[in-house]
């Protein structure tokens, strides 16, 4: 389980969030949604420890996770970002097995079984063909899927991405979704696209205004009432072969 409880931050005199609460629970995957600007990635940040809140407190399974070391953190939460870090010389293969660093001792050398849990967490994301090629020669989309595996690997208890379907096609934006709810770890997922919140999602936090709007189950927050004043857009929710829809339409201006 996360959970920040009145968590705040602000880029110079701008505050992007103020007193947020939320909680991921253990199994489910929660999703932070809202419009552009409305502190999304912020939170995502405060919530593994990129950004530290001066309100409130971050704890991992009720630690506090100001507390944790770096490698202690990293060996309870993986985290998938958009930015890279930079061009590395590194193969596929190699920075997949990045991700088994937190279970390495000073000087430990990979094995056997590092090598294995690499390779079966590319075959998880369909990039195995992609194992002995540069990092840097991927495409966009290429790059996302070896960076979850490289996540996965790590096989952390706690799994947090950012946008995690930037530059993924359609099927591959929801198999890797369908991947991260597969898990069955507390994942934290940050997501633009509201039928894929509603389809992949187990809970949901609407941010907008610099504060929470809306928590709670995906059937209690996507609420056409509750989005369409913080999206500024017409929504209609539809139920279509079990799962629930949201259709999209411009507000009809008053006149003047």
């Amino acid at each position: 389980m996360i959970r920040a409880a009145e968590v705040s931050w602000r880029y110079g005199a701008t505050p992007v969030i103020e007193g947020v609460s939320v909680t991921a629970r253990p199994g489910r995957v929660l999703g932070l949604i809202g419009p552009n600007g409305s502190g999304k990635t912020t939170l995502l940040r405060l919530l593994y420890g990129a950004l530290r809140s001066p309100t409130g407190r971050v704890t991992v399974d009720d630690d506090p996770l100001s507390r944790l070391s770096a490698r202690e953190t990293a060996l309870r939460m993986a985290v998938v970002v958009q930015e890279t870090g930079g061009e590395t010389a590194l193969s596929v293969a190699e920075t997949v097995l990045l991700g088994r660093s937190p279970h390495l001792s000073t000087f430990q050398r990979t094995g056997k079984t590092d090598h294995e849990i690499a390779a079966r967490c590319l075959a998880r994301v369909g990039a195995t063909h992609l194992g002995p090629r540069a990092f840097a020669g991927l495409s966009g989309g290429e790059r996302q899927r070896v960076l979850i595996a490289r996540a996965l690997a790590q096989q952390a208890t706690h799994l947090l991405l950012d946008e995690p379907t930037n530059h993924l096609d359609i099927r591959y934006q929801h198999e890797v979704l369908g991947l991260v709810r597969g898990l069955g770890t507390c994942s934290v997922v940050v997501l633009h696209d509201l039928n894929l919140a509603a389809r992949y999602c187990d809970d949901l936090v609407l941010l907008g205004a610099g504060g929470v709007v809306a928590a709670g189950t995906v059937d209690e927050v996507l609420d056409p009432a509750t989005l369409e004043p913080v999206y500024g857009i017409g929504i209609k929710r539809i139920e279509l072969d079990g799962h629930l829809h949201l259709l999209f339409h411009p507000l009809a201006r008053e006149a003047t």
